[in-house]
């Protein structure tokens, strides 16, 4: 007795005890399930790459502008004009209202949470109404120190008189102080103060000077910086931005003339001038316009504040994704016209996505699945057997990813479809062969007029009940389904080479799923069915069923094509599939890969699904075309490339050569452009020029740094980012990295990227700049392209490896494992590599398709490959196994291949069927990965089905007639009926079978 017939023996005599402990098992591994947790975070697809560990080295080394540990919603203004007064004032008034909402306040950072052109535009004012008043204020501090003079000049100083007056001059000094600095912080007001203090004393000295006198002049240019800093000086030590009441205070105050030349000095193209304003502008500005169709405004949050702060892989919390989704629709209440868009609502519609497809997708893959069913099977009890099954399976697969820790993410709303249609797949080829079997006994007993009871047909091994019936089909069909899983796992498995996290963990629970599949149904449920099948024929009810594609018809007649075309046009099968799979090669190497947010942000909902029942009604979705508009107009927050610049960055020659790849940069086609026409890239050059336009000792160090009078200091570099970092730390730790023990060993420049660039651009470019700042540097500094738009394009090439590594792997795996599985029971290994044949064609025709449909690869679509052999080597599998064991039986191949094609043909087409249909209500999935998912993978069940009953049958032809054995090709003495039976159509007592 073989394996498979022992093990099927041990399940059908202990039918009770295969139930208990399979329960048991079920439910101990479904414990699992509550543990299941979910994360569709993009930054878990990113693998250990140079570039993800110098990005890693950059957000450990370095500040940024954004802080560290915080993230920014996008708040855009839309409109005829945007840029009126009143609606600047909405968006103050707005922005109150955000304050106001205690849940939206609770997560926005303390220093600078709101900044938009409103504010700016409402700053300027103020400080030209707070300058104006400190100027002022100089100009009678002047005024009071010269009658201070004169009074000493023309006075005794112990005279009672001069004493009074000299007390009235320092309390005017003193009320001049208050009411210059009022509104002003503390910090402010002390700065004041000593700039008075200082102009009263250069004025002292000035006092009494001819004006052609060296040290008038001298005197009068200290003056002139002493001013500068008891006006500009003082406003830009700001320690924190005015009240928003005093926002609006301000533009309320001012007249339509003054409103209009503050807007435009505010938004000026002035290169020297670092307007924050023209960030916040769209790229469509025109500098110093009054009018804009639309403005940003950013809301800066704190993640570490968040709850969930301690979620790794660029995780948003629930509170985030709370406060963003009340942004919304606070802004949604606005009579002006409001885009929101950030992280938390991003990941809000993904995971909105995930569940709204599983809530649509779920039900209709089940719904189909009983509709196939029923059309199969004709049996509702046979039907409810598999539903429970299935859910058995799924049972198994969700506790494992619990028990194992692995989280639900986008690639696994996948799985209970993926499963749902490999169970019932299983489910059919053993129901089937059970009703083969059962079948053949009743119409042997027919012919010979026998009535043999359940006792004497189990006593005589003819297996005519329900559980001989049941032993013979898994004996006969179990070898094929272990194979058949061993084959699959292997495909999935395959995945595990690839650097993707979530692909590995895809394989891994797939493979898990589908171990379960065989267990379930090759098991748990056959023992089911016996003893409820025995339990319902003790009480009268017939079980008999007829198999589906047996017993003629259209169906027989449909299955019979390939075995029809083996026999009369095989060159001609052989020259279509060559041509069929020389087309699919070339477009193979045509397929584009795609990692990209965009991949997984659902569009509106067809208008049809707002018709389903109960929770299977989809949400909006907005996300996707919020995203166009802002790549269109403005720059995107996390559209960043950054070269990570590390060695001898103090170096005299470095600074030039960071002038040079800033120039290179703004020639660049992938780098963002703000409304003033230059480009936005952030350096170490860059924000030293910022500085020394704002403080006259950094300027000072700073042109004297350039020797050559290029605009770019050539000396004592080390000097001056000591002093950047003195003056401006927050700014220097931005582009340069200092150790603890004072040396600078990396520095980074930041290029905005446009949003409609690709990752592939991105990479080219920033990759071509980085080996130009490494040309000719002798080694003293290295420089590294990364960033999101870079670290995204390494995804995308690790999804295209492991579309060919995972394919070489599982064709080679798969070979080997059918050769040796035929070899080792009693057949040919080459039939293995026959079996395999179809499939590779599968492949190559399913890759074909792809380039002409234009989709590309992705986390989902890019294990096709291995899917494709995984899933497709099943049905060769079934073919070849039961031709083999007909052809044993039969001695004719032609007689073979008929039993072959119209009895395991017909499940597998049952088994098509519910698979590509189950696969097929993906395409009704909010997701779009999953979309494209859906309908690769259906049409990959439909190539690998028809490659094993069209193309197949003729491989096994030649294969017979080069390598199998010696058998008889003579059609003369092939059956002309349709034999059903698992041992070949012959009868017990040796009849012909007709």
């Amino acid at each position: 007795m073989s394996v498979p017939e022992r093990l099927a023996n041990a399940i059908t005599a202990h039918t009770r005890i295969v139930l208990v402990v399979l329960l048991l098992l079920t439910a101990a591994v479904g414990a699992g399930m509550p543990m299941v947790d979910d994360d569709s975070s993009l930054a878990q697809f990113e693998g250990e790459s140079d570039e993800s560990k110098a990005l890693e080295r950059i957000n450990g080394n370095f500040t940024s502008e954004q802080q560290e540990n915080t993230t920014r919603v996008q708040v855009i203004a839309r409109g005829d004009n945007v840029l009126t007064k009143e609606s600047l004032l909405s968006s103050l008034e707005f922005q109150q209202e955000l304050r106001a909402n205690e849940s939206i306040n609770e997560t926005l950072v303390e220093e600078q949470p709101i900044t938009g052109v409103e504010n700016v535009v409402a700053i300027t004012a103020i400080n030209e109404e707070r300058g104006a008043q400190l100027s002022a204020g100089v100009e009678e501090a002047i005024a009071l120190q010269r009658e201070y003079e004169q009074l000493n000049e023309s006075a005794n100083e112990s005279d009672p008189e001069y004493q009074a007056q000299a007390d009235e001059l320092e309390s005017q000094f003193d009320t001049l102080i208050e009411e210059s600095t009022a509104g002003l912080s503390e910090n402010q007001t002390a700065q004041y103060a000593d700039s008075i203090d200082r102009i009263r004393s250069i004025e002292s000295q000035r006092y009494g000077l001819d004006e052609s006198d060296p040290e008038y002049q001298e005197l009068t240019a200290e003056l002139e910086q002493a001013r500068g800093a008891a006006t500009a000086g003082v406003l830009q030590s700001g320690e924190s931005s005015p009240s928003i009441d005093d926002q609006i205070a301000a533009l309320e105050n001012l007249s339509d003339e003054e409103y209009d030349r503050t807007l435009e000095n505010t938004l000026s193209s002035n290169e020297s001038d670092d307007s924050a304003a023209i960030g916040l502008m769209s790229t469509s500005y025109e500098p110093g316009s009054t009018e804009a169709e639309a403005r940003m405004t950013l809301l800066t949050q704190s993640t570490a504040s968040a709850e969930g702060q301690g979620m790794g892989g660029g995780a948003v919390s629930e509170q985030l994704i709370d406060s963003q989704l009340e942004i919304r629709e606070l802004a949604q209440t606005q009579a002006q016209d409001y885009l929101v868009f950030g992280s938390g609502l991003i990941t809000d519609e993904i995971d909105r996505s995930m569940n709204d497809s599983l809530a649509i997708v779920g039900p209709l893959a089940l719904l189909f699945v009983v509709v196939a069913l029923l059309i199969a099977y004709r049996d509702p009890l046979d039907i409810v057997l598999g539903v429970a099954g299935i859910i058995a399976v799924l049972v198994w697969t969700f506790g494992f990813m619990g028990w194992a820790d692995i989280a639900f993410n986008q690639m696994f709303v996948a799985v209970p479809v993926l499963l749902i249609g490999l169970s019932i797949d299983y489910a059919i080829h053993v129901f089937m062969r059970h009703r083969e079997q059962r079948e053949t006994q009743r119409v042997s007993d027919e012919r010979t007029g026998r009535n043999a009871t359940r006792e004497q047909r189990e006593a005589d091994g003819t297996g005519g009940t329900v559980r001989g019936s049941m032993t013979t089909a898994l004996a006969g069909v179990g070898a094929a389904l272990v194979w058949v899983t061993a084959t699959t796992v292997i495909g999935f498995l395959s995945n595990l080479v690839s650097p993707i996290g979530p692909i590995r963990e895809f394989g891994i629970v797939s493979s898990v799923g589908i171990v379960a599949a065989l267990i379930v149904f090759g098991a748990l449920i056959p023992a089911a069915k016996i003893e409820i099948d025995e339990l319902l024929e003790a009480r009268g009810v017939d079980r008999h069923k007829r198999a589906f594609g047996t017993g003629g018809g259209r169906f027989s007649d449909v299955l019979t094509i390939g075995s029809s075309a083996a026999r009369r046009i095989p060159l001609v099968v052989l020259l279509i599939v060559a041509l069929l799979t020389a087309g699919g090669a070339y477009g193979a190497t045509q397929v584009d890969t795609s990692f990209q947010e965009e991949d997984f942000l659902a569009e509106s909902p067809p208008a049809w699904t707002q018709n389903l029942p109960g929770g299977m009604a989809p949400g909006e979705y907005h996300a996707k075309d919020d995203l166009e508009y802002v790549n269109e107009h403005f720059q995107r927050q996390d559209r960043q490339a950054q070269l990570l610049v590390e060695g001898d960055v103090d170096d005299d020659d470095f600074l030039e050569r960071i002038n040079e790849t800033r120039n290179d940069t703004a020639e660049s086609d992938i780098a963002y452009t703000l409304a003033t026409g230059e480009p936005d890239v952030q350096d170490p050059l860059s924000t030293m020029e910022r500085v020394a336009g704002q403080n006259e000792s950094f300027n000072e160090s700073f042109t004297a740094a350039d020797t050559n009078d290029d605009g770019v200091p050539d000396e004592n570099v080390s000097a001056l980012y000591d002093q950047l970092f003195e003056i401006d730390a927050e700014a220097a730790s931005q582009v340069l990295h200092r150790t603890d023990d004072g040396e600078y060993r990396s520095a980074r420049l930041v290029v905005a990227i446009n949003g409609d660039a690709t990752n592939a651009e991105t990479t080219s470019e920033m990759r071509a700049i980085a080996t130009d700042i490494e040309d000719g540097s002798d080694g003293r500094w290295t420089a590294t392209a990364t960033g999101d738009p870079i670290v995204s394009y390494i995804v995308e090439q690790d999804l295209l490896d492991t579309v060919l590594e995972s394919l070489v792997i599982t064709l080679v795996a798969v070979f080997l494992f059918l050769s040796a599985a035929y070899w080792l029971t009693g057949g040919s290994a080459t039939l293995g590599a026959v079996t395999l044949l179809p499939v590779a064609f599968a492949v190559s025709w399913i890759l074909g398709t792809m380039y002409l449909i234009g989709m590309p690869f992705n986390v989902l679509t890019g294990m096709i490959t291995s899917l494709t052999v995984g899933l497709g080597v099943a049905y060769s599998i079934h073919i070849s196994e039961r031709y083999r064991l007909e052809l044993e039986r039969q001695g004719n191949v032609w007689s073979a291949l008929r039993t072959t094609v119209t009895g395991t043909g017909g499940a597998l087409l049952g088994s098509a069927a519910t698979t590509v249909g189950g696969f097929g209500t993906l395409a009704f999935a909010i997701l779009p990965a999953l979309r494209q998912f859906g309908i690769i993978t259906g049409l990959t069940i439909t190539y690998a089905f028809l490659a094993s009953v069209v193309v197949l049958p003729t491989l096994l032809v030649l294969w017979t007639r080069y390598f199998g054995p010696d058998v008889s090709f003579d059609t003369a003495g092939a059956q002309t009926g349709t034999p059903t039976a698992s041992d070949g159509g012959t009868e017990p007592n040796g009849g012909d079978g007709e």
